[in-house]
């Protein structure tokens, strides 16, 4: 049985070899090319097939396109004097093979611009030619000619001449001297001085509106990248199907030579109802409905109710959002909403307005200020003399925030490579039953490193730290206070279980947060993939949480793709349990969990 077994590995093993081995057959073999730079990058070049040739006939058409495929990369890097000879080697199965002499390395000599028509102003002509890029005595690499021809005509466009165009170049290859000499025939046209925008749609798009999105002023020289600019102001909106910016042709220039930008506008759906839930065996099931109208001002606004009924929070809400509010890349946002909260810590029940204006400082970092007022009804519990009493708090809470976050991810929903940071500050101020000034501050950061080929394997990390400053239990609202467990914070233990607790066993709370999470995400199929992590934090009631205040959960959990992220499952058990800790918790939702 053990020999069966044996041979049975061994049987296996030869297969697997035999498999790579016919899987890395190549086209043809090479010969006489000493370069081992060039032979590596015609072998590149070859392609592969599993299996070795039939018949003879079927090992010449295989070399005579490796011949070709040899051909090409031999001219790509500067080899013109080749000679190339497919054959087919004796033997069965017969083989194909390419004998190659490359010969001398053909080198640039004389690159130059020839202008058709009128050529530009002296500075473009200069600047043209210093984008070709070509340097004399270097190899005469045809891919260096072709993209040079397209430096040239990208940046006497970017100079102002919109309508610059390449005519058929003339290369010329000297057999007598090795050399390569490309002269680029360039039509620059005119000058272009820039309109306003002129706009097309059947939309409700006011066009003046995306007349003050264009980053340029009438008369104005021509910059492709102002264009592309008023395009990607644009499509920040996310109110649009489709959009297309381009400058219009001379037929439309003004009296004065002004051309206008043409922007094509094709709204998206009016209205849209979204719908998501979530679960997890401590916080239950929870169900979102949002109701979003787009462009209801004419100027890419969004309009969102939102409704939510969770186990632990039920709340109605409504916000404004203004893209591009007075000035580019910034969003004002008017928010309201009537919620309730019933915690294992407190129960709440309130309502809230705030408002919020983020600036997009680059492609992807953001800044925020905003204001908020919540009026609300607090029931919490606080030990008093070593007994547990419970309070009620009518409270009036004002709120600021700075914030500040970069996100250099490739993924919203699931992360493969890169990082994030936000910093948030938020001074407030409780006046009613109790009266209180503290500033609160949290940083969140999180990294995500892929391994193997096409990110196979990701290892993701997430750090948070936080801390209220000036407040101290039990001054600080039970609602405000930091709670670690649950879902998004140490999977394993429930919602605000992690922390000081009161001696009826109720979640304190407290004013100090740290919380870490480390994650193993290993990509099974194209659908399927599996993760294995571990959580840890702690809740403290000093200015740092203590030694003895950690507490760990680690766990196991699979994810299904769904094309736009994946659905999360996850399942985790706390290292360290308490009174009152589950053996386990389990977790559904949308998304990663960081």
């Amino acid at each position: 049985m053990v020999l069966g077994r044996t041979s049975l590995a061994l049987t296996a093993a030869a297969w697997l070899v035999a498999s790579v081995a016919r899987a890395d057959e190549p086209m043809a073999q090479i010969q006489g090319v000493e370069d081992k730079a060039l032979r590596e990058a015609i072998q590149r070049a070859l392609t592969e097939s599993k299996h070795p040739a039939q018949s003879r006939a079927e090992a010449r058409r295989r070399a005579r396109q490796a011949g070709e495929d040899a051909i090409a990369v031999l001219r790509a890097e500067g080899y013109y004097a080749y000679t190339v000879e497919p054959d087919v080697l004796d033997g069965e199965p017969p083989r194909a093979v390419v004998k190659i002499t490359p010969g001398p390395v053909f080198v640039l000599a004389d690159p130059r611009i020839d202008w058709s028509g009128a050529p530009p102003d002296e500075g473009t002509r200069q600047r043209a030619a210093a984008a070709m890029r070509l340097t004399q005595g270097e190899p005469g690499r045809s891919a260096d000619v072709v993209g040079a021809e397209g430096r040239i005509v990208a940046q006497v466009a970017k100079l102002g001449y919109a309508d610059a165009a390449a005519e058929p170049r003339e290369v010329i290859v000297d057999h007598a001297d090795h050399t390569v000499r490309p002269a680029f025939k360039i039509a620059s046209g005119e000058l272009v001085h820039l309109d306003g925008v002129e706009v097309i749609t059947k939309g409700r798009t006011s066009p003046a509106w995306v007349s003050h999105l264009a980053p340029w002023k009438s008369g104005d020289v021509y910059d492709p990248e102002d264009v592309a600019e008023l395009e990607r102001r644009l499509r920040d909106t996310s109110v649009y199907d489709s959009i297309s910016v381009s400058m219009a042709g001379p037929e439309k220039a003004t009296p004065e030579g002004l051309r206008p930008v043409v922007v094509t506008l094709a709204d998206r759906r009016a209205r849209t109802i979204e719908t998501s839930a979530g679960y997890s065996t401590s916080e239950g099931a929870g169900v979102d409905v949002r109701w979003s109208r787009y462009n209801r001002l004419k100027r890419a606004d969004t309009t969102t109710y939102s409704l939510r009924f969770a186990k632990l929070e039920q709340s109605v809400g409504a916000e404004l959002s203004l893209p591009h509010w007075r000035r580019p890349q910034q969003t004002l946002k008017l928010s309201s909403s009537i919620f309730r909260e019933d915690t294992d810590a407190y129960n709440e029940t309130g309502a809230s307005i705030g408002v919020d204006l983020t600036k997009r400082r680059q492609t992807t970092a953001y800044r925020t200020f905003g204001v908020s007022l919540d009026l609300s009804q607090t029931k919490e519990q606080v030990s008093s003399n070593g007994l547990v009493a419970g309070r009620r708090l009518n409270l009036a809470t004002f709120a600021g925030l700075a914030a500040y976050a970069w996100d250099f991810s490739d993924n919203i929903l699931d992360p493969k490579r890169g990082w994030r940071l936000e910093a948030r500050g938020e001074p407030t101020y409780v006046i009613g039953d109790t009266t209180l000034p503290y500033l609160k501050l949290t940083t969140q950061g999180s990294v995500y490193l892929p391994l193997g080929k096409g990110a196979s394997t990701v290892l993701a990390s997430r750090v948070k730290l936080g801390a209220i400053v000036g407040g101290s239990i039990p001054d600080v609202p039970a609602s405000r206070r930091f709670y670690a467990g649950g879902g998004g914070s140490v999977r394993g233990y429930a919602y605000q279980a992690i922390g000081p607790r009161l001696s009826d066993n109720t979640p304190q709370g407290g004013v100090s947060l740290i919380e870490t999470s480390f994650e193993l995400r290993q990509k099974v199929t194209q659908r399927w993939s599996g993760v294995a992590f571990i959580d840890a934090g702690a809740i403290g009631t000093d200015k740092t949480p203590r030694r003895e205040d950690f507490r760990a959960g680690a766990g196991f959990g699979i994810r299904y793709d769904l094309g736009f992220g994946p659905i999360r499952a996850d399942i985790a058990a706390p290292l360290g349990r308490r009174k009152g800790d589950p053996a386990f918790q389990i977790y559904l939702s949308i998304g990663q969990s960081f």
